[in-house]
Parts: C-alpha cells; sequence; structure tokens
C-alpha cells in the first residue's frame, strides 16, 4: 500500500484476515520509510562532512568538587583607577567662552584613550662613499629593519594572525584598507620567512619545559596540512606550551617529539629497559647490547644498524623493529636530559603511554558520564557510582594539598570498593572492571602529588589550533606550518609567564621602546620546580 493509495471505504466490514493484511501492509511501509529516513540522516551527515559530535553535556566534576568560598568572598575587589595604569601621550587645553563675571578655577581633567592606525612611510637616505681602494661604503639601515616592512607592521601582522586568529585574506583586505600598499605573497612572506629566531625560541621553550618539569600534560587534535588529514600535539603545563604537527598519530611519534628536536637514537640502560618493558625478544636486545656502537645520528643510520643485525628481518610479535626504534628513541629522550622524573598525564590514549604515566580523572569519569541508560535502576546505579567517583575525586584534590600515608591508603582502599563493586548494570560493571585495571595511573597522584588530576590545561590550549584549523583550514608548507605551530606555542607561553605577547614581539623585533623581555626559556627554567 503506497502513500498515495486510498484507506478503504468501509473498514469495519473488513475480516479479521483483511484487517490484519491492512496492518501487516501498513508495518512494511513505516519499515520502508524509517529506512529511508535513515539513509537520508546518513546521506547528509556524509555532506556535512561526518556524523555530528554526540550532544554530551559536561560532567561538572571539577567545578563542582570545588573548595566552596568563604561567605565574605563573594563581593569582587573593586577594579581601581584606570588613571594610575596609563600613560599620558597629549594634553590639549579645550577653552570656553566664559559668561560675565566668571572666575577661573582651574581645569577638568577627562582622560580619553585612543589609538592611532595609519600608513608611514620611511624614505633612508643612506650615505654612500667611494673607499681609497675603490669599494663603495653605504650606511647600513638602523636595527629592526629587515626588507621593505618596518618593524611595527611585521608586529601587527604577526600579532592579529596568531593572536587575533584573523585570516589571512582578511588581514589583507584590513591593511590595504588602512592604506598599505601590500600583496598577498607578501603578507605570507611577512608570516613566514626569517622566522627562524622565532621557531627556535619556541623549541628551546619545549626543551626548557621538559628538562624541568616535574609533570607535562599532553593531547592532539586533528590538522591539515598539505590538504592531508594530519595531528597538532600539544605538551605543555603551567609554565609552557608546545605545539607540533605531523602526520602519524603513533607512540613512535609521540617519542620523536619528545626529543624536541633532536634527530639522533640511543641505545643506553633507559633504551633497554624499554625494550625489555615491551617484552622484545631476548635474543634482540643480547644483538643490541654486543654491538659496541649506542648513538646514531639519523633515522638512515639506525635502519642501517637494524639491518646490520638482521633485525628488520625478523618476522615474529611483538615488531622487533618497532619496540627497537622506540626504545632508541626512548634512549635518546633520557640522552638530552629530557623527563628525568617527569610524570606524562594524558587522557589514555595509547600513544602516551612511556614513563611515568598518569591518568586524567575528567576522562575517566567522562566514560560513566556518557554511559547509555535504558531502564530506571540503570540510571540509579549509573548516579550511585557517578556520586562516589565525583567524592573520591574531591578527596584526592584535598590529598594534593596535604598528602599523608594515611590519606593514601583510606583513598586506596576507597578505589578499590568504587571499582570493583557490582551495581546489577552490566555494562557499567564491565567499565568499572576496566577502570580499575588503570588503579597505577590513576592514583599517580597518591605518589606525585605535584601532579594534577585532569589534562584541562591541554584541552584549553590546544583550542586555539582547532580555532585556526576552522578559519584557514591547514597548511600549505613546511615552513608555514611550523610557523602555526611555533606562534601559537610563543602565545600561550607568554600568556602563562605573565608577558603580553604585543611587548614579546615589540622586543624580539627591535622595536624603539618596547620593554625588554628576557628569553623564554630562561623564564621556564626559572619558573619549573626541578622534578
Amino acid at each position: 500500500m503506497s502513500p498515495t493509495d486510498s484507506p478503504p471505504i468501509d473498514l469495519d466490514n473488513l475480516s479479521n484476515a483483511d484487517l490484519k493484511g491492512l496492518v501487516v501492509k501498513q508495518w512494511e511501509q513505516i519499515s520502508e520509510l524509517t529506512r529511508v529516513v535513515a539513509s537520508l540522516r546518513g546521506e547528509i551527515a556524509r555532506l556535512k562532512g561526518g556524523p555530528p559530535r554526540p550532544n554530551i553535556k559536561p560532567s561538572g566534576m571539577e567545578q563542582a568538587t570545588e573548595p566552596k568560598p568563604p561567605p565574605d568572598a563573594g563581593t569582587k575587589p573593586r577594579r581601581g583607577p584606570t588613571r594610575a595604569k596609563l600613560t599620558i601621550n597629549e594634553e590639549r587645553i579645550i577653552d570656553v567662552v566664559p559668561p560675565p563675571g566668571a572666575r577661573f578655577k582651574g581645569y577638568a581633567s577627562y582622560v580619553v584613550q585612543d589609538l592611532v592606525i595609519r600608513p608611514h612611510v620611511i624614505a633612508f637616505r643612506r650615505q654612500r662613499w667611494r673607499a681609497a681602494d675603490g669599494k663603495m661604503v653605504t650606511a647600513p639601515l638602523p636595527p629592526g629593519i629587515a626588507g621593505h616592512f618596518g618593524p611595527h607592521l611585521r608586529r601587527f601582522v604577526l600579532a592579529a594572525y596568531h593572536q587575533g586568529q584573523a585570516t589571512m585574506l582578511r588581514l589583507l583586505t584590513l591593511l590595504r584598507a588602512i592604506g598599505i600598499a601590500i600583496s598577498k605573497r607578501e603578507v605570507v612572506r611577512l608570516l613566514n620567512v626569517g622566522q627562524e629566531r622565532f621557531r627556535d625560541e619556541a623549541r628551546s621553550v619545549l626543551r626548557a619545559g621538559l628538562a624541568r618539569s616535574p609533570f607535562i600534560t599532553v593531547d592532539d587534535t586533528g590538522a591539515r596540512h598539505r590538504a592531508t588529514n594530519g595531528y597538532c600535539l600539544h605538551i605543555g603545563n603551567a609554565q609552557f606550551t608546545a605545539f607540533i604537527t605531523t602526520a602519524a598519530k603513533s607512540r613512535r611519534n609521540f617519542l620523536e617529539v619528545l626529543r624536541a628536536g633532536h634527530t639522533d637514537y640511543v641505545v643506553n640502560d633507559e633504551a633497554l629497559a624499554y625494550m625489555r618493558e615491551r617484552s622484545l625478544a631476548g635474543h634482540v636486545i643480547a644483538r643490541l647490547i654486543a654491538d659496541k656502537k649506542r648513538r646514531f645520528a639519523d633515522s638512515a643510520a639506525w635502519t642501517a644498524h637494524l639491518e646490520k643485525l638482521g633485525i628488520t628481518a625478523l618476522k615474529v610479535s611483538p615488531d622487533p623493529v618497532t619496540i627497537a626504534t622506540e626504545g632508541a628513541l626512548w634512549g635518546s629522550i633520557k640522552a638530552h636530559g629530557f623527563l628525568p622524573n617527569g610524570v606524562i598525564v594524558s587522557d589514555d590514549a595509547g600513544q602516551f603511554n612511556v614513563g611515568e604515566h598518569a591518568l586524567c580523572w575528567v576522562h575517566a569519569e567522562r566514560l560513566v558520564h556518557k554511559l547509555d541508560t535504558f531502564t530506571p535502576e540503570h540510571r540509579a546505579a549509573q548516579a550511585s557510582v557517578r556520586a562516589a567517583i565525583w567524592r573520591l575525586y574531591g578527596e584526592l584534590k584535598a590529598y594534593r594539598g596535604a598528602p599523608s600515608a594515611e590519606r593514601k591508603a583510606a583513598l586506596t582502599a576507597e578505589f578499590d570498593r568504587i571499582f570493583t563493586s557490582h551495581t546489577g548494570f552490566v555494562t557499567l560493571d564491565r567499565l568499572l572492571a576496566r577502570l580499575h585495571a588503570n588503579k597505577a595511573e590513576l592514583l599517580k597522584v597518591l605518589d606525585r602529588p605535584e601532579i594534577p588530576l585532569h589534562t584541562n590545561g591541554s584541552e584549553n590550549d590546544i583550542r586555539c589550533q582547532v580555532t585556526r584549523r576552522k578559519v584557514s583550514a591547514g597548511t600549505r608548507s613546511d615552513v608555514g606550518r611550523d610557523c602555526r605551530d611555533a606562534f601559537l606555542a610563543l602565545v600561550k607561553t607568554c600568556a602563562k609567564l605573565g608577558i603580553t605577547f604585543w611587548d614579546y614581539l615589540g622586543d624580539r623585533l627591535a622595536i624603539d621602546g618596547s620593554p625588554v623581555i628576557p628569553p623564554l626559556p630562561e623564564l621556564v627554567l626559572a619558573r619549573a620546580r626541578p622534578p
């Protein structure tokens, strides 16, 4: 029966068999319509670029477990006078025609903040002299002048693009509207060409953070480069931020990033311990130990060494090449003094599980929060478990401020009680058992109370990369990718160190009157507490 068919004239006179047949046909029609609707929804989702994100609200566990402020702390402090923070650049006297018989009583001050944006073209007339030997001597350009666009313009372009998240085309339109004669290619050059010192400083910030920080939090997000999907990795903590975009999402890739720009592979005690922990065959480890050469300059040298030892020809599980390479990368990380006793806090993605590893409680609780429930009993069990996790989370936060052996034992017992309980909700019980298997990583804070209980810092930092991906799609050159990562990392690091990015650019671009900003790696080293 099609949707256009008219219903029978008299349903009351139909027999039971005819009514049943009519109902069956209607069921068939409803099933077909349901199938068509589902296929259309799938097609709409495909055209939009994938399935929509699930509508899961944040659990609110972190905010709910914060200590309550005292009753008298409800009022916000006064902002204070603004004028004390300002430097007066110009004073103007405004006259008024007084009425007859008036007496002069001074001035009423009224401060206005304004911004002057206009083209400023300078023609440098450089003296030229011919020396006695016939060579021409030309006066050099002032410091900060590199190319035909001055440091003020370069600072504005870098700040607007990276901190203001403007697109290149909108930035080009704005510059032209102001009166700057500039092309699209020249804007791209201002953003990418000659920025080696900024990229080097961003890499040095990462090295300083890895060398001295007691912990790092990590996360990654999608990134487009050369019209291909890749991944942007975040590494950071309260003192620094680093972004590195690569094509892969693997443990080997993560270990390569942790070398912070170094390219060597090292077979040392830490590398061998990593290989044994990952169950690399004993005879493979023996081959590596027997060879006297232990450091290799790059990937090509390391691969040639594995081929010489016959390791690449082995077809066993786990793959000896993968495990040996990861071990040599871990050996390089330790050889350069990175993560000497630092903890890596992650969201339980497998590639981050190296070294001393801790898990994010917010991600763990989220698994319980987003669990599908179908009966009142299921919902009650879920609510009970979530309430218990919230209480334990609040107690762990309090423990970080005042650790003790007694509280550690009590919290460990409470963890076991929650995650070994049986609620009768099978899916929830299986999830609790899986989380209990991660006990050592979820309770790492009991041994290292200085580490955070979550990766919220990484998720907050990486949002700028997500915004850049949305407004600019992706990068086309390796230099453009590296500059984007470096400048966004520098923006975040400056904010964490209490430095305005505008002042930082002014100092690095040698703009007169800019405050002196010390090298950011030195500030990170000074503020990071040694592990």
